[in-house]
């Protein structure tokens, strides 16, 4: 069965100084690991075929398939709050962009070899890598947090080399509504194109907010969808490890699964990343990395929002920009209060609900509660079960029943919608990795399909387990 994929390359219009052409590099023995079928068809495409020996050999980067024009996409970048002028797709290639029922989104293979912004790295991407993203972005996407996609995924038959070992060598065919970054803006303005800017810009909007007038205007839309994505992941605990600009996607989306992880037992300093020492990116720090990228974004579009080359153009274009950013506390408390107050089980929560919020929160971090198993037990009836002390329960439960008692009936059944039972846990991740790197895909398999419904697992479904002391990953790493 053919392969043929409905590309039109919109960014590989963009001048050469967007991108490079490169191709995948081959690999020696491919072979697949997943197709995600579901996906594959709500993108109109065969996930037959792609299943098949061309779909093995295009995801592995042994086959170019009609229409693609595969390039490394350039950009900048603070990482961890320092200033790299040039970092780019290292790893990474843009097989090019199709345009589905979703939309139009691109196709891009992580791992696939190396490139001129490859900075003396091989290129390629170790199993374990390829398995967490491919876990860990299907479950966000099936939590409902807006998130790149796994399509496919694919063994090379040849090892990668990581701290002296020698580890199976993998490739990710990722989708994603677009790869350009925060960082993609920092490349030009650092630089001073600003014509590179103003096509970037439009390029943006046209895009995804082909609503917005103009570069103030985008800045305001990515503000919103920024403020609306980390309370999404602040709702369900999630770190994602290295929140650096060129990890934050101007889409909205949730890009770069490397040093992630849910969070066990909720206290807000938890960090998991391995690279995070100083706890830049801890879970509670999320909100104001996020304003502090977004600041970085609307330093960039200065040139664009000012209506001229004159002193007070340029100072009216940073009292705007500023008032733009500053909107991102609201918003996103605003969805904070949203999100959160439906994980109690109210229907409108408002401003007036946070103590009760906080109060929750507040004790769950003294006692070390597991932040998943707590909100899903509070419709189940067991939440006190998750303290080591139910009087820290007992002593928070009357408000909110008192709380509950002023809302519509139902509340159960509404915080079984918004509370997973499942998340993938760190121990559950690393059980499949180091099993699938014996050989073994089983646990893999077995726990991308229990991620696929979260919502839904039985009581006494293993997958939704807390991990014993012993079971407990305190420590997850990037994929380079």
């Amino acid at each position: 069965m053919t392969l043929t994929l409905p590309f039109d390359n919109s960014y590989a219009r963009l001048p050469a100084r967007f991108h490079v052409r490169q191709a995948p590099a081959p690999v020696k023995a491919p072979g697949m690991i997943a197709v995600n079928a579901g996906l594959a068809r709500a993108l109109g495409l065969d996930a037959e075929a792609l299943a098949g020996p061309d779909g093995v050999a295009m995801v592995a980067g042994n086959l170019v398939p009609g229409g693609a024009e595969p390039l490394a996409q350039a950009y900048a970048g603070h990482q961890f709050g320092g200033w790299s002028p040039q970092l780019g797709d290292g790893r990474a290639i843009l097989l090019g962009e199709i345009v589905s029922p979703l939309g139009r989104v691109d196709l891009q293979l992580k791992g696939s070899g190396p490139t001129p912004f490859s900075r003396r790295g091989d290129g390629r991407a170790w199993l374990g890598p390829v398995l967490r993203e491919y876990l860990v972005s299907e479950a966000m996407a099936a939590l409902g947090v807006p998130t790149t996609r796994a399509l496919a995924a694919a063994t090379t038959g040849e090892s990668v080399i990581r701290d002296g070992r020698a580890l199976p060598g993998a490739v990710l065919l990722r989708v994603a509504a677009s790869h350009i970054r925060v960082g993609t803006f920092q490349f030009f303005a650092a630089r001073q194109d600003t014509e590179a800017l103003q096509l970037l810009t439009d390029h943006v909007i046209a895009r995804h907010y082909p609503g917005a007038e103009g570069p103030l205007a985008l800045l305001d839309a990515v503000v919103a969808a920024q403020a609306r994505l980390i309370a999404e992941w602040m709702a369900l605990g999630f770190i994602h490890g290295v929140m650096n600009t060129d990890n934050m996607a101007v889409s909205g989306e949730t890009i770069d699964y490397g040093p992630c992880a849910f969070m066990d037992e909720y206290h807000p300093d938890t960090v998991f990343s391995s690279i995070d020492s100083q706890g830049r990116y801890a879970y509670a720090n999320q909100p104001q990395i996020a304003v502090w990228n977004l600041a970085q974004l609307a330093s960039c579009l200065l040139p664009l929002i000012a209506e001229d080359d004159s002193e007070a153009a340029a100072q009216a274009a940073v009292e705007v920009a500023t008032a733009s950013i500053h909107r991102f506390a609201d918003l996103y408390q605003a969805a904070w209060i949203a999100k959160f107050g439906a994980k109690l089980g109210l229907t409108a929560p408002t401003e007036a609900d946070r103590p009760l919020i906080e109060a929750l929160l507040t004790r769950m971090a003294v006692e070390r509660a597991d932040f998943t198993r707590v909100f899903r037990g509070l419709g189940e009836g067991r939440a006190r079960d998750e303290f080591t002390d139910p009087a820290a329960f007992d002593t928070w439960a009357p408000d909110w029943q008192a709380r509950l008692a002023q809302d519509a009936p139902g509340a159960e059944a509404r915080m079984a919608g918004v509370n997973p039972a499942i998340i993938p846990r760190n121990h559950r991740v690393e059980e499949a990795i180091v099993a699938a790197t014996a050989g073994d895909f089983a646990p893999f398999h077995a726990l991308n399909a229990a991620l696929a419904a979260p919502f839904d697992a039985a009581a006494d479904d293993p997958f939704r387990a807390a991990p014993w002391p012993e079971q407990r990953v305190q420590r997850t790493y990037c994929g380079t």
